[in-house]
């Protein structure tokens, strides 16, 4: 039940920060984040 928690908060940010972008490369840099804070919240 955590994993799916915590998946579905990451697919809120990630939707959040790809609509908040306004070119492809603020997606990329975005989506680059979104992933560091997964990795984060996984140590």
């Amino acid at each position: 039940m955590k994993k799916f928690s915590l998946l579905m908060l990451a697919v809120l940010f990630l939707t959040i920060s790809v609509a908040g972008c306004n070119t492809l490369r603020g997606a990329g840099t975005d989506i680059k984040n979104t992933g560091k804070h997964i990795e984060n919240v996984g140590k």
